[in-house]
Formats: structure tokens, C-alpha cells, sequence
């Protein structure tokens, strides 16, 4: 059987892997345009900020890794049309310019996502950027040695992680959003008003509902126009979101409305001989028990791995997602799962919230942080919905521990009480995470 992937990022290495662990004389054809696979993108921000001083460490593959297992690796080849009635793929080599014909018996659509680039006039600017792959990550760096003034436009997870390491750098920085708080999609106003004072108090100029108009040159720079003034600077990067590479299939596969592929829980299409994971599909997303669009690499592995199984016969199926997810800025740890109360009611649940704040451990220790911690549940049922967590402390674990509740439809009233270890060195007889549950029952029961 010959299984031809398209797209070698973090859905494509894993699904490439786990086949050719598998079944070793298995016929594995890869192509991919770019000339790396499986780098962490999630690390260019501790790259441009120096605390990775080789951005060549993340990558924890390679063409030749992938070769070795027994893949026939092409990079910097496009595939530029599909026929699925066929099986055949149109292929061109970016390099020489030749254009091939495959055929494929499985195929697997790791095809990934690129950054949101809106239609505004002069964003073709030479001083407007990407933050997405290795190659944009280089030229940033590059770029970014000599400019002392950037406009980050975003305030997602990765516009607010350039901004810090760009204001750690002790450039004049100026975040952008549409919104008017940064990390909305993931985090209460108690955690992003931190987060503000924190950018505030590194000299960030934060302009918030403000909507990004148009760029225009500026003193060998870029003028960032919005509906409410203009900001100069040596560079601004664009950081608004992403969408998926699936045009090759329209009119072949069943689409979401977002644009992302249909799959099933065995990350099948609406061709049974097509699979896809990773950015290019959708995510059965726990919290609301409906599909979205979660472009996150820990999606893309576990997807690759069941594809790659399920390529051999449906055996696996896929357990969804809460979307948790971290950051650190400044000396903030942060974590969060699920959904936060504003997006829980905009779904159409009956959902409540309680915040609580504590010492995560005895006070007679002699050093201690203090945890910031909100749980959301519905309250027709209790049931978890989402959490968010912060702390001078390693708190990622917090969030991991409730995604796993909510992934087993876990009430506040097991969190309240579910056994968890207690040592005065880690935390309190009742851990900070009971705590919280406690708080959310005294408070479902009022």
C-alpha cells in the first residue's frame, strides 16, 4: 500500500513515524514545499527574545531522520492539485521548476494552517512580518537587530510572547489588538489586567480596540494606520491568527464553515481513503462536545498518531481536546483549559465561575507564591467546563490536571474532593486545586 503525506510539520512527522514504526515495509511518499520539517514554532519567541540561542534545536526531526525509517522524503516540492476520484497528485519541484504525477492508495492531509494576512492597503510592505516557520523566524531575528521600534499586531499567545521579548530587549513596543483586552479567548479579566499592568510596567504601548486600517512607508520604516491614529516603526509583524491550507480540496471533501476538513473520530475524511490531523482539520473540542478549530501542535501530534494508525484499518479513534495551553510572561506562569465564563454563556450554557487566591503551600515553609485559580462549570450539572490558573509558580500542571476532568465530564464537586497528594514542600492538606472546587461548590449551593 503506498501513503503519500502532504505537509511535514508536526502532524505529517508524527503520522510518518508512527506508520513506519508500525509497519516497516510500508511505501511512505512525503512532500513538503518548505526545507525543514517539525519545527517547534512555539519556541520563536524564546529564540528572538535569546533565551534559545540555537534556533536549529527546534527541530526534533529530520528530512533524513524520516528517510531513514524508510520515507522517500521530497522537500521543497508543492503538490499543486489533487484528483481524488483518481488517486493521483500534480507535484512540482520548487527548485528545479519539473512537474511530476503521484499516485497515492492512502493519502494523509497534514497540508497545516498560515497566518491570517487581511486585505489592507500596503501590506505588501517590506517592513511588514510573519511569525509562523523557521524562515520567519530567521528573518526576524535579522531584522529585528537593528530596529528599535516594533509594532506587534495581536494579542494572542504569540503576539503578547514577542512582545515581551521584545520589551525585555528594551525596545519601544507597541501591541495592537482588536480587542479590548489581550488573551481573551483564554483568560478572565483578573488574569489579562495583570498581564497589562505588567506590559505597562516594561514601557509597552498597548492600543486596544483598535482596528489596524492600513501601512504605508515611514522614515525607513512602516507607519501602522488604525481607525483611531498611527504608529512609526522599524518593523511590525503580524500576529492575528490562522487559517487552514486545505484549498486543494475544495469541492472534494466535506468542509467546515471555518474552512477547516471534516474528519470523524478516526481522523478520516469524507473519503474514506483520505485522513487528515493536524492545522488543515477541525477538533472535537470537549468542553462544547462540537467541533472548532484549535490550531495547536499538541492537537497535531495525537491526531498524526491515531492517522497513522487508523491508516491500516479504524482501530484508534480521537479523545478531543480542552485547547489547554500556557505561557509565561515576565515572572507570570499561566495556564488555562477549556472554556472562560464569557465564552461559556456565549455558547449557551448556563455556566457560573468562582475565583479564588491562596498560598500554595503552609505558611510556616519559608518561602511560598500565591495561586490565582477560576473554575467555570454549568450549572445544570456542575460539570467542569474550563479553569485558568496563575502564579509566580509552576502552575501548568494545575490546568492539566482539570483538562483530564473536564475530558471525564468531572463535576466541581469531585474536583472538590478527588484525592491529590499532600507534602508541605508541594502544598496544603487540601491542594490548591481542591481548594478551588470547594469554592465552587459553597458556591453552586447558595
Amino acid at each position: 500500500m503506498k501513503i503519500v503525506i502532504i505537509g511535514c510539520t508536526h502532524a505529517g512527522t508524527i503520522t510518518a513515524s508512527q506508520v513506519l514504526s508500525q509497519h516497516p515495509d510500508a511505501e511512505v511518499t512525503i512532500y513538503e514545499k518548505n526545507d525543514n520539517v517539525s519545527f517547534l514554532s512555539c519556541g520563536i519567541a524564546t529564540y528572538l527574545g535569546g533565551v534559545a540561542k540555537n534556533i536549529d534545536d527546534m527541530f526534533y526531526s529530520s528530512p533524513e531522520a524520516l528517510a531513514q525509517l524508510g520515507a522517500a522524503v521530497h522537500m521543497q516540492h508543492e503538490v499543486t492539485a489533487v484528483d481524488l476520484q483518481k488517486k493521483t497528485l500534480q507535484v512540482k519541484d520548487l527548485v528545479s521548476g519539473e512537474e511530476t504525477e503521484d499516485h497515492y492508495d492512502k493519502l494523509m492531509v497534514t497540508t497545516g494552517s498560515w497566518p491570517v494576512i487581511p486585505n489592507l492597503p500596503g501590506i505588501d510592505d517590506p517592513n511588514v512580518y510573519l511569525c509562523k516557520n523557521y524562515n520567519h523566524a530567521q528573518k526576524l531575528f535579522e531584522v529585528a537587530q537593528n530596529a528599535q521600534k516594533v509594532v506587534v499586531i495581536g494579542g494572542g499567545y504569540i503576539g503578547v510572547e514577542l512582545v515581551e521579548a521584545y520589551s525585555k530587549q528594551g525596545k519601544q513596543v507597541t501591541l495592537i489588538d482588536g480587542n479590548d483586552r489581550l488573551l481573551s479567548k483564554y483568560y478572565d479579566a483578573k488574569y489579562t489586567d495583570i498581564v497589562t499592568k505588567d506590559f505597562e510596567d516594561h514601557q509597552v504601548t498597548l492600543a486596544l480596540g483598535e482596528l489596524v486600517a492600513g501601512f504605508e512607508p515611514a522614515d525607513q520604516g512602516v507607519r501602522v494606520k488604525t481607525n483611531r491614529g498611527s504608529y512609526d516603526a522599524d518593523i511590525a509583524i503580524l500576529c492575528i491568527g490562522f487559517r487552514p491550507n486545505t484549498s486543494l480540496f475544495k469541492d472534494q471533501l466535506e468542509f467546515n464553515a471555518d474552512g477547516s476538513i471534516k474528519t470523524n473520530a478516526y481522523m478520516q475524511t469524507s473519503d474514506p481513503d483520505v485522513y487528515g490531523a493536524g492545522d488543515s482539520v477541525a477538533v472535537h473540542y470537549n468542553p462544547t462536545n462540537q467541533e472548532a478549530y484549535v490550531p495547536l501542535a499538541t492537537n497535531a501530534v495525537r491526531q498524526g498518531i491515531i492517522a497513522g494508525t487508523n491508516l491500516y484499518g479504524n482501530t484508534m479513534t480521537y479523545m478531543g481536546t480542552q485547547s489547554t495551553s500556557g505561557l509565561q510572561l515576565y515572572d507570570n506562569a499561566m495556564s488555562s483549559t477549556g472554556m472562560t465564563l464569557e465564552s461559556a454563556k456565549a455558547a449557551g450554557f448556563d455556566a457560573d465561575a468562582v475565583t479564588f487566591e491562596d498560598n500554595y503551600r503552609p505558611e510556616f515553609m519559608p518561602t511560598n507564591a500565591t495561586v490565582i485559580g477560576t473554575v467555570v462549570w454549568d450549572r445544570s450539572n456542575n460539570q467542569i467546563l474550563g479553569a485558568q490558573f496563575m502564579s509566580k509558580l509552576d502552575i501548568s500542571m494545575y490546568a492539566n490536571a482539570v483538562s483530564v476532568m473536564i475530558q471525564n465530564h468531572n463535576t466541581i464537586d469531585f474536583m472538590a474532593m478527588v484525592d491529590m497528594l499532600f507534602q508541605p514542600n508541594f502544598d496544603r492538606p487540601f491542594n490548591f486545586i481542591n481548594l478551588l472546587g470547594q469554592q465552587a461548590v459553597a458556591k453552586a449551593v447558595k
